[in-house]
This record gives C-alpha cells, sequence and structure tokens, in this order.
C-alpha cells in the first residue's frame, strides 16, 4: 500500500516544475494576510502545492544582517507555482539535490503540501533542513511534503539564511539592531515564517495550535533553539530533532562580544573596517570572501535577544516550551575511521586510539564502550566519534526535557544502513548521518538512484508512520507499528526504539553519556 501511494506521488512529482500547465492540475488560489497566492492542486494526489511563498521581506540591500521584516502586501494575485530561490552556498556536502533555479540573497520562502478538500484544522509540519548553517535548502527532494500531506497533514519546508548571510555578527551590527545583539538571522528567519505560519495556516485548512516543528543535524539544531527562545513560545506544539542539538560541543552559542570579534576579525582581514562597507559589496564578492578564508560558518550567538541564555541553562530554569518531543539519531553519525584512523578494529589498536584520545580519562572510556570483539571495537569506535560530534548533545536535549518537564518524550535510534555500492567486507558498522531522513519523510521514491530495496521501504512506512501519528496527535503509536514507550524523567534505562526492518523497542545503557558530560564539564572549565 505504502509502495503504491509513492508511485502515485512520484509520478506527479518529476513534472513539478511544469505541472501548472499540464490537464493533471488545476489553478488554486488562498487569500492570506498580505495578499492572494496562487498554487495549483494536483488533481492525480489530491495535494493543493503553493511552493516559493514569502514570509518576510527580502534580506538584501540595507537589509542584509537585519532581523527579517514583516512581509509587505502585494496587490492582484502572485504566483507560487515553482520554488523559491536557495540561500546562497556551495554544495560543500555534495549529496544536495537542488530543485530551486537559483542562488540568492532573496531566499526567505516556504512551500506548503496541503490536501485538499480535507476540512479544516489539519495539523501541520514545518521542517528545517540541515546542512551545518552553510548549505541547504527547502526543495530537496528528501524533505519534501507530499507524502505526509497524503497523511492528511499541512507539510511546510522553510528556507533559512546560511553562512555569512545568516548567521554574521559585528558590533556595529549590534549597535544598529533595536535589540542591540547581531548574528542568529537564519534563526531568526526559522521564527519569522513560524509567525507567518500561525498567522496564516488557517486559509489552507491548517491549525495554528497543532504546529510541529522538525528538523535533522543543522535543522535538528534550529528545532532545540527554537524550543529554548522566548520568541518562539506559543508558535508550535510539538517538536522532532533528528541527530543534534546546540548543546556544547556541536555548535553551541557563544557570547556576543566572542561573535561580534570573530566578524570583526573577518572583515578586518579583508580590509573591511565599516558596515557600509561590507554591505556595498556585491552577493558575489562577499560570498567570495567568506570562501577564501576557509571558514565553516559563523557561530550561533547569546545574543540577549533569541538566545538569552545557553540551552541547559534556559531547560533547567523551565523557560523552553513546554511540548512533547521525538528525538533521536543514527547509529553511526560517524564512522569508525573517525577514531581509529584507518587501525585495524582489534582491541590493541581500541585501546592505543582510546589512550591517545583520552589519557586522563582512558579507563573510563573503556568501561563504557565494549571492545571485546571485532563487532564491539567497530561500534565503540563509531559511537565514540558520533558522541563527540552530534550524539551527546543530542541526548543531553532529550535528558535536559525529559528531567525539566513533565511532556511526552520520545527516543529513537535509527540503524537501518542504506543501500550503498561497497563490497560485503566494507560495509558500515551503523546507519550514517542524515541516512534517515528520506525513510522518516516517506521519500525514498524521490531518490531512484538508490537501490531501495523491499526492507527499506518497510522501515521507511515504520518511521514515517511514527513521524505522522506524533504530528497528528503528540504519540507516535498507532495500528500495527511495535509499542513506543514514552520515557520517565527517572527511568535508569530509558525505552528506545530501534528503527530497522523489524524495529523493536531497547534500552540500551545511557552510561557513555554520563561519562561525556562529566568529561565535558571538565574540559569547558580549563
Amino acid at each position: 500500500m505504502y509502495k503504491t501511494i509513492a508511485v502515485i506521488i512520484a509520478c506527479s512529482f518529476f513534472s513539478l516544475q511544469t505541472i501548472a500547465q499540464t490537464p493533471t492540475s488545476t489553478p488554486v488560489q488562498v487569500r492570506v494576510q498580505n495578499g492572494t497566492l496562487e498554487g495549483f492542486t494536483d488533481v492525480k494526489t489530491g495535494l493543493n502545492l503553493f511552493l516559493g511563498v514569502p514570509f518576510a521581506q527580502p534580506p538584501t540591500g540595507p537589509l542584509r544582517w537585519k532581523a527579517p521584516q514583516p512581509l509587505q502586501h502585494w496587490s492582484g494575485v502572485r504566483s507560487a507555482k515553482k520554488f523559491g530561490p536557495r540561500p546562497v552556498q556551495t554544495n560543500v556536502f555534495g549529496d544536495m539535490i537542488y530543485r530551486s533555479d537559483s542562488t540568492s540573497e532573496d531566499c526567505l520562502y516556504l512551500n506548503i503540501w496541503a490536501p485538499a478538500n480535507k476540512g479544516k484544522k489539519l495539523p501541520v509540519l514545518v521542517y528545517f533542513y540541515g546542512g551545518g548553517f552553510v548549505a541547504g535548502e527547502s526543495s530537496e527532494p528528501r524533505y519534501d511534503g507530499a507524502a505526509m500531506a497524503q497523511k492528511g497533514i499541512i507539510a511546510i519546508t522553510v528556507n533559512y539564511r546560511l553562512n555569512i548571510f545568516g548567521f554574521f555578527a559585528h558590533p556595529e551590527l549590534s549597535k544598529e539592531a533595536p535589540y542591540k545583539a547581531s548574528g542568529n538571522y537564519g534563526l531568526l528567519d526559522q521564527q519569522a515564517a513560524l509567525k507567518w505560519v500561525h498567522d496564516n495556516i488557517a486559509a489552507f485548512g491548517g491549525d495554528p495550535q497543532k504546529v510541529t516543528i522538525a528538523g535533522e543535524s543543522a535543522g535538528s539544531i534550529s528545532v532545540s533553539t527554537q524550543m529554548a527562545s522566548p520568541l518562539s513560545k506559543g508558535l508550535f506544539a510539538g517538536a522532532i530533532g533528528e541527530s543534534g542539538a546546540a548543546i556544547y560541543p556541536t555548535l553551541a552559542p557563544v557570547p556576543l562580544d566572542s561573535a561580534e570579534h570573530i566578524g570583526q576579525t573577518f572583515a578586518a582581514k579583508n580590509g573591511l573596517h565599516s558596515l557600509n562597507e561590507l554591505r556595498n559589496l556585491s552577493t558575489e564578492a562577499l560570498f567570495s570572501l567568506y570562501n577564501t578564508s576557509k571558514r565553516f560558518g559563523f557561530p550561533l550567538v547569546l545574543d540577549g535577544y533569541f538566545l538569552p541564555q545557553t540551552l541547559p541553562e534556559l531547560f533547567e530554569q523551565h523557560r523552553q516550551s513546554m511540548v512533547p518531543l521525538l528525538v533521536g539519531w543514527n547509529s553511526a553519525e560517524s564512522g569508525e575511521a573517525g577514531f581509529l584512523r584507518g587501525r585495524q578494529p582489534t582491541e590493541e589498536n581500541f585501546m592505543a586510539a582510546v589512550k591517545e584520545n583520552f589519557p586522563a580519562d582512558y579507563e573510563k572510556i573503556l568501561a563504557a564502550y565494549p571492545h571485546k570483539t571485532e563487532t564491539a571495537i567497530r561500534q565503540s569506535a563509531a559511537n565514540i566519534a558520533s558522541d563527540r560530534f552530534i550524539v551527546f548533545s543530542t541526548w543531553k536535549w532529550f535528558d535536559l526535557h525529559r528531567k525539566n518537564s513533565s511532556q511526552k518524550i520520545y527516543r529513537y535510534l535509527f540503524s537501518k544502513i542504506a543501500p550503498n555500492n561497497l563490497p560485503p567486507d566494507k560495509q558500515p558498522i551503523g546507519a550514517a548521518h542524515a541516512s534517515e531522513i528520506p525513510y522518516c519523510m516517506g521519500n525514498l521514491y524521490l531518490l531512484p538512484k538508490i537501490k531501495w530495496t523491499p526492507d527499506d521501504y518497510k522501515t521507511s512506512e515504520t518511521l514515517f508512520n511514527y513521524f505522522a501519528n506524533f504530528i497528528i496527535k503528540g504519540d507516535p503509536n498507532g495500528t500495527g507499528l511495535p509499542h513506543w514507550s514514552a520515557i520517565k524523567a527517572g527511568d535508569a534505562a530509558p525505552p528506545v526504539m530501534d528503527i530497522t526492518t523489524s524495529s523493536k523497542q531497547i534500552h540500551p545503557s545511557d552510561q557513555r553519556f554520563h561519562f561525556w558530560e562529566a568529561y565535558l564539564k571538565k574540559q569547558r572549565k580549563k
């Protein structure tokens, strides 16, 4: 059944850019606060699509490096039948498939997939893409909202500014801002999009009180910050995080003066000593300077506005949005080679790597990570690399929310290894970073170059339905799915749903995360 629906959706999708001129679609208009939008109804799938919908003024010219400004009204009918320009970037990760035509600083657009003739007050999903805050966009096929819309959910993907355009801080920028801070523009873009959804989604049949935000990697980090920010309270009723939170050591926000110093140093090294000089640069010239610098973006900021304190501080004070949370990570976010550095997975080599990396704490690491068999060594090496990359921060987010809220929390581990061209003896030990995205969004069919198997479709059907159920009712459980227990604050071994061909609930030890908690606390004090 699931594959049949996928094929139907796929047939309509691949002509998406020209579908408005075909017999399979008809124009559809919706009146929003700023004017009338014209999208189209795909008669094959019964979905209304509105693509390239503006949610703020273009952040260009004097609005470069300013918080997103309210959208101006337009007269007549505005076309919303193709994806808007993507944020300025290069495809630094190599796995991104762009369906938009071009890049531009004028990039603040969102896309809506909505069931046609489904009544009112539908649940809503707003998805933020990943890409390390340096790349990514809302048109990528793996984030496509058609499958979710088939489940009776209005699915929305959102563009937000990236790299130097989205996260650059500078003393002059802080001085001119009414809130006396700079940076975090990409996060403020997301918040502006949530405000637009809250104010306008009823016109598309959605319920502004049933919005769930979700994202992967930088998108998950974004969800964690939206949960923490006082500016986003009341704009969503549930949250999904896939691998990442803005908690040390993963892209944690830095103090404003540190961010300003980073930005001022970047500008000075390029001979730019005033805000006017920076704003007068063309898009191409500014982006060239950024690329030449070899920087990987700019940090999130404790700006006293969007983020008044660190996430642990805000959660410990119970100041986060009190909403249900579904959160997890993949079984090999980073492969074992990142820790073993090419050495064979023997106990001797593993112990040597542990002692090299943790000379004062190696005994604690050896106690927390099994290492008696080759399989255990490979998985433990991958776990260590993954934990310090992105897993610990995600775990800490989960741990903070369960200890400081009464909300339902569900934790998963995605362990299905996607098809690849590697020989049997070179297969990865677990599921790689970002590999779960097309599974959870029901979008395997939009990546036809990958040789998906029936097991992949089975895994996707399970995870996709868990996500859809959570978006619809704040609980992933449903008919035909393995039962997934919510986590209690005091659980020593919290239940975790292991998502794979035959998904099941497991109760792994969290010993390794308690090590990281103590270790990183000690490291930050040095």
